[in-house]
């Protein structure tokens, strides 16, 4: 079976950035999550889609 759910940190790790700002993302909407009881996973398709929406813009730092 195929993973469904990750947590902040390890979107966080896969994306490059700190877990802090995986949890900006989220809040400000950019990054879908879900929360189960006390916990703040974010869907695999989620995580694709945010990926895809990034495209090929000018990102904000230095290649």
């Amino acid at each position: 079976m195929r993973r469904m759910l990750y947590r902040v940190t390890e979107v966080a790790q896969f994306l490059g950035i700190s877990r802090g700002k995986a949890y900006q993302l989220i809040n400000v909407g950019d990054l879908k999550s879900v929360k189960i009881g006390g916990c703040r996973r974010v869907r695999a398709d989620d995580l694709r889609d945010y990926v895809a929406s990034l495209g090929t813009e000018e990102l904000p730092w230095p290649a």
